[in-house]
């Protein structure tokens, strides 16, 4: 049995990868945090918005399947696409797929990582993902409608949460000002690749399946600029540096991350609990 799966996708089974594989791959990150995270009961928080983006994939991996299927392409299920895709056919942006720190030597030395950079990174997918259901909630595509109407109410929960978090360390003590600060100049850079339109969102706004990837950043931007100006934390300057995982193109950081996610299925193909 071969242990990796080929896709012809077309645009529309694109659009539905980039949301499931942006859910997917965070889920991973903060999957790492469990029995590591700073107090007990953010240990269950990490974890549980970990389960609701697994839950979030899941149902997208399903519909990725079906959409493959319907058009001339062979049908797989939410494992074979989370465990038998090769890196360049996962299409999350860049930021999720980071490693929880700030300090990339300290992510080799001891996992999981830095705690600022993880709840600031958790508000600016939370904050996007949550533009992303609102709109979505009136696709044409009645199943991906469903989806984003439950995935909402997670996205509103994950985006508080972290929000808190981000203000509570930025306007704390003067250490914990200068990690977030310092979280926030290593993420800023990845951020405008979650506003690039391409050809994938102009069929999607074009056909009414979801909004362009440029017509969240408004609201974004509004949002995520309240919660940085209540944590006293100075937003950095834009950057030339362009990321494109939502591509295909990759950090060197995907290997690894898929590498330790796929291990059981690629060794052992088909099994099943």
């Amino acid at each position: 049995m071969s242990t990796a799966i080929t896709l012809q996708a077309s645009a529309d089974v694109q659009y539905v990868l980039r949301l499931a594989d942006t859910a997917l791959i965070l889920a991973q990150r903060l999957s790492e945090w469990c029995g590591h995270a700073p107090v007990l009961e953010e240990d269950i928080a990490l974890t549980n918005m970990s389960l609701d983006l697994v839950g979030q994939s899941r149902a997208l991996l399903t519909h990725a399947g079906q959409l493959h299927a319907k058009g001339g392409g062979k049908a797989y299920d939410e494992d074979q696409l989370a465990f038998l895709r090769e890196e360049r056919d996962f299409l999350n942006p860049t930021l999720c797929e980071l490693p929880n720190t700030a300090d990339e030597a300290a992510h080799r030395r001891s996992r999981p990582g830095d705690f600022a950079f993880t709840v600031l990174r958790n508000l600016m997918v939370a904050t996007w993902l949550k533009q992303a259901w609102t709109e979505l909630a009136s696709s044409r595509d009645g199943e991906l409608a469903a989806i984003a109407a439950k995935a909402v109410k997670e996205a509103r929960y994950h985006q508080q949460h972290n929000g808190d978090w981000v203000v509570r360390l930025g306007d704390g003590t003067d250490d914990s000002h200068a990690r977030a600060q310092r979280a926030l100049e290593r993420l800023w850079p990845f951020v405008p690749e979650l506003f690039e339109d391409d050809h994938v969102d102009e069929a999607a706004a074009q056909s009414g399946l979801g909004p362009r990837a440029s017509d969240l950043r408004g609201a974004w931007e509004a949002e995520i600029g309240a919660v940085l100006e209540q944590a006293t934390l100075q937003q950095p300057k834009p950057s030339t540096f362009r990321s494109m995982g939502r591509r295909g193109v990759h950090s060197e950081h995907m290997g690894y991350l898929l590498a330790e996610m796929q291990s059981l299925q690629r060794a052992h193909p088909g099994a099943v609990w």
